[in-house]
C-alpha cells in the first residue's frame, strides 16, 4: 500500500517535471529566436551602415545551443540561456501581482541573461577581465515574460500577467540592449587603484593583459546609473 507521503512525493515529482520541462522548451524556443533575430539584426545594421563606416560593426556568433554573441564595434552582448528552471525568492516584487497570486506556478522562469563585455576582452584573451550582467529575460509556462535590468531595460516589459513573447517583444529587448552598451562607456579607473603593479604583472603584460578591465573597474556598477537605478518587477 503507499503511504500518502508516498503520493505526495510521486504528484509532486510528477507534476513538477512536467511544468518545468514545458517552461525550458519554451524558453529554449524564445532563445532559438532570439538568435534568428540577432542574426538578421546583424545583416539588417550592416547594411544600412555601408558607406557611412569601414568595417561591419556587427557581427554575430553563434556559439553553442545556450549561447551567442554579437560583436557591436567596441563591444559584445552575450546572450546565454541557463539550462535550468527557477523559483523566485519570497522577497521578490513578482509574488505582489493578482497573476502569479492566482495561478499555481506561474513564478516557475526559465533565464536568458544579456552581458555586456569589451570587445578587446575576448579579441586579446583578457580572460580576468569584467563583463557586466545588463539583462535578464524571465519566460514561464504560459510565454509570458518580463525583464529585469539596467537602466533602459528595467522600463520596459514589467507586465508579466499580460506580456506574451514574440518576436516583435525580443527586438524591443535585444535593441535595447545595444542601446545600452553603446551608452555604457568605459571609464578611467580611479588612479589608486592603477597606481601599484607588481614584477610579475608587468612581464606577463608583454605577452597578454593580466591587468583586469571592466566599463566600471574601481567603481561601484550603480554609478554608471546617473538617470537612476532600474528597480526589480514592480507588478502590473
Amino acid at each position: 500500500m503507499t503511504s500518502n507521503k508516498e503520493e505526495v512525493i510521486l504528484e509532486t515529482i510528477k507534476n513538477k517535471s512536467i511544468l518545468k520541462q514545458k517552461v525550458f522548451t519554451n524558453t529554449f524556443n524564445v532563445f532559438k529566436d532570439l538568435k534568428g533575430l540577432v542574426s538578421e539584426i546583424e545583416k539588417k545594421y550592416n547594411t544600412k551602415l555601408k558607406g557611412s563606416v569601414t568595417e561591419d560593426p556587427f557581427k554575430y556568433k553563434n556559439i553553442s545551443d545556450f549561447q551567442c554573441e554579437l560583436k557591436i564595434a567596441g563591444d559584445i552582448l552575450v546572450f546565454q540561456m541557463h539550462s535550468n528552471i527557477f523559483e523566485f525568492d519570497r522577497d521578490h516584487g513578482v509574488w505582489k501581482i493578482s497573476y502569479v497570486q492566482n495561478n499555481d506556478m506561474v513564478t516557475y522562469s526559465g533565464i536568458i541573461n544579456i552581458y555586456n563585455f569589451l570587445a578587446d576582452s575576448f579579441k586579446y584573451n583578457r580572460t580576468n577581465d569584467l563583463g557586466y550582467l545588463i539583462g535578464r529575460i524571465f519566460i514561464n509556462k504560459d510565454m509570458h515574460y518580463f525583464v529585469e535590468g539596467k537602466r533602459q531595460m528595467g522600463y520596459l516589459y514589467n507586465d508579466f500577467g499580460n506580456s506574451i513573447i514574440n518576436k516583435v517583444g525580443l527586438k524591443e529587448i535585444v535593441d535595447t540592449a545595444i542601446a545600452y552598451s553603446l551608452d555604457f562607456d568605459l571609464l578611467v579607473p580611479p588612479y589608486e587603484n592603477m597606481k601599484v603593479i607588481t614584477v610579475e604583472q608587468i612581464q606577463e603584460k608583454r605577452n597578454r593583459n593580466p591587468v583586469q578591465t571592466g566599463k566600471r573597474l574601481g567603481f561601484g556598477f550603480r554609478s554608471d546609473d546617473v538617470r537612476g537605478e532600474i528597480p526589480v518587477y514592480t507588478g502590473g
